[in-house]
């Protein structure tokens, strides 16, 4: 089994460099600070553009380690100026550009990564009502499991139970891309469309709601902890696990490195924990996640500018409701099932318009 993940590292003279810099580009330091000379590429009539590739390392290791590991290909990302003198935001190019090849042999299994560009905002604000569920434990709790454990955790026969009432009543499940599309485009977007989620990654997702889902050809999205599976815990979904799951039509994004708060973290820890666990899930399944659930719900304006910045896309906060807005895409709501939920209650829950 490959080294863990957590044991690699960050950038060539540690985070705190390359932290600096991400601190600038996003607008985040002291108008008038002046960059490090070695960490900023020169400029170029259309702004300054990051490298297309960085090692995987860069940031999946403990913070201020120094090791190198094979690169992994990132999208182009580019500085433009923002309406702030002296200060300038990290944005994703418009313009796809070819993927470098890694310069020595992938690991196993060997997958290729690819480059998904944002969709383009057409310059149109949007709300949609979407409901996004929201879910954890996908088992029934221990008898001496306490009580957040107990609301947490959904029997699979009740999950089952609430697949079928979902399909019975028309919802038809998308994921949190086709739901940006649509904000950010208007792509269309079935007539009663509904998102999936699942916070922590626990083994149980892939024992038992993987299966459900698969047999009724639906889809989730899995918010995983990426030190957790690199650290082998049992409770924890496993790499060989994510994969089969990514390749059954599943999604994959981004619940932080460690299931740290995001609130009130200076900008060395936020960049730490946003590329450490986009690196990660990049490195062992081929595609970047886009979308990060806040862990614990908590996060404030300096994790969205940190995160949005890394080019992700969207956030998922715990707040309940089912509205979302284009010019808001970090604050996206869900809907919290709890153990006690019924298909009758989340028929209600699914049917509300807030």
């Amino acid at each position: 089994m490959r080294d863990n993940v957590g044991k690699h590292v960050g950038w060539a003279k540690g985070i705190t460099a390359a932290a600096g810099f991400v601190l600038l580009v996003a607008g985040c330091t002291a108008v008038g600070a002046a960059p490090r000379a070695s960490a900023l590429p020169s400029a170029t009539p259309s702004g300054v553009v990051l490298p297309t590739s960085t090692p995987r390392s860069q940031f999946a290791g403990q913070q201020g380690e120094v090791v190198t590991e094979r690169a992994v290909t990132t999208p182009t990302l580019r500085l433009a100026p923002t309406q702030t003198a002296g200060a300038r935001l990290l944005l994703p190019t418009t313009t796809p550009r070819p993927l470098l090849p890694t310069p020595s042999p992938a690991p196993s299994p060997a997958v290729a990564a690819t480059a998904t560009l944002a969709p383009t905002p057409d310059g149109t604000t949007r709300t949609v009502r979407v409901p996004i569920l929201m879910y954890h434990y996908l088992s029934t709790p221990p008898a001496d499991a306490d009580i957040y454990r107990q609301d947490l955790s959904v029997p699979p026969e009740r999950f089952a139970a609430h697949l079928d009432r979902m399909l019975a009543d028309g919802y038809t499940t998308i994921s949190l891309y086709d739901l940006q599309a649509h904000l950010m485009q208007g792509a269309p977007l079935p007539e009663k469309p509904v998102v999936i989620t699942f916070d922590d990654g626990y083994r149980d997702n892939y024992e038992n709601a993987f299966p459900l889902l698969r047999e009724r050809g639906m889809t989730a999205t899995f918010f995983v902890v990426t030190d957790f599976i690199d650290e082998e815990r049992p409770a924890y979904l496993t790499w060989d696990m994510v994969r089969e799951m990514h390749a059954g039509g599943m999604f994959i994004e981004s619940h932080g490195r460690n299931h740290a708060s995001l609130k009130g973290r200076d900008a060395d820890f936020l960049v730490w924990q946003a590329l450490g666990s986009l690196e990660t899930i990049e490195h062992e399944l081929g595609v970047r996640p886009r979308f990060i659930s806040y862990p614990a719900g908590e996060f404030d304006q300096h994790t969205i500018d940190i995160f949005q910045s890394a080019n992700y896309w969207a956030g998922a906060t715990t707040v309940q409701g089912a509205t979302h807005s284009s010019a808001d895409p970090f604050r996206l709501t869900r809907v919290r099932v709890r153990n006690t939920t019924t298909p009758d209650e989340l028929s209600r829950l699914l049917a509300l318009e807030w």
